[in-house]
């Protein structure tokens, strides 16, 4: 199979998600028929996305936990379709490996495992028979715990240390070291400030070695500072231009245009800071 790559020295990399799951926080129900999704990818393309991240199981705090079979039978139809009928990169959005495994067999050249390769102990090697990327996500806990408990000794250092432990889990495996993506997983175990300190820390985790994906789209971190139901997109462009400026390289978005639209005055303002 003739996969697609990315060039993520090309960026920042816009990844557009698409929940095909009855519960996610902001568009759950929205894509889970084959045409609604389809159709919600066609219109991710014509806005310029540069791969499409797909996920059958909400992660949001307290979700419930999906069996292996359901989320199988939702990710995998779409994805053989994307790939059919798309020329557009996929990654899978799981922490199975077998879910991992189908979605690759189909023809996705990315893992993206929230739980940074610490959950299933197949997910490695899964990853590295395919040659994909993987993206390493930090996690306090489980989708059902992680907001729970949100203290940590240094935030910044524990962040990069399980990070650090994960990026050996993936090297002991032989996941090639170019296809290792962090992620410090903001909204995930993190409080309403701490997510801001990680925001403004980027660089800390680019020092790391390899490419950071930032995922804020629409997150609580936006929602928290109304004291109405606001819109969150405005916020959320905000930010994710702050995380392009400071040094992500992908960012994981709901509305594909209107960041896609941001990233070349953002490339000219970075130009012009850094000559």
């Amino acid at each position: 199979m003739n996969r697609i790559d990315i060039n993520i020295k090309h960026g920042p990399l816009v990844m557009g998600i698409l929940n095909v799951t009855p519960d996610s926080f902001y568009d759950g129900g929205k894509y889970n028929s084959i045409d609604a999704a389809l159709y919600h990818v066609r219109e991710m393309i014509n806005d310029g996305v540069d791969i499409i991240d797909v996920g059958g199981e909400s992660t949001r705090p307290g979700a419930e936990e999906v069996t292996l079979e359901e989320e199988i039978d939702r990710v995998c139809p779409v994805i053989e379709k994307i790939i059919h009928e798309f020329n557009i990169p996929v990654s899978i959005d799981t922490r199975k490996s077998r879910v991992a495994d189908e979605a690759l067999r189909l023809g996705a050249i990315m893992v993206n495992d929230i739980s940074g390769l610490q959950s299933d102990p197949d997910m490695p090697v899964t990853i590295a028979q395919y040659n994909a990327y993987c993206v390493i996500m930090h996690i306090k806990g489980t989708p059902q715990t992680m907001q729970l408990n949100t203290e940590y000794n240094d935030l910044l250092s524990d962040i990069a240390k399980y990070l650090c432990q994960s990026i050996e889990i993936a090297k002991k495996a032989h996941i090639a070291d170019d296809k290792i993506i962090v992620d410090p997983g903001i909204g995930f175990g993190k409080s309403l400030e701490q997510n801001y300190v990680i925001l403004n820390n980027i660089q800390y985790f680019k020092k790391l070695g390899y490419p950071v994906l930032i995922g804020l789209s629409r997150k609580s971190l936006i929602g928290k500072l109304y004291d109405t139901h606001e819109d969150r997109l405005p916020g959320t462009i905000a930010l994710n231009a702050i995380a392009m400026y400071n040094g992500a390289d992908i960012i994981r978005v709901h509305d594909v245009k209107e960041h896609k639209l941001i990233i070349k005055p953002l490339k000219m303002l970075y130009q012009v800071a850094n000559s």
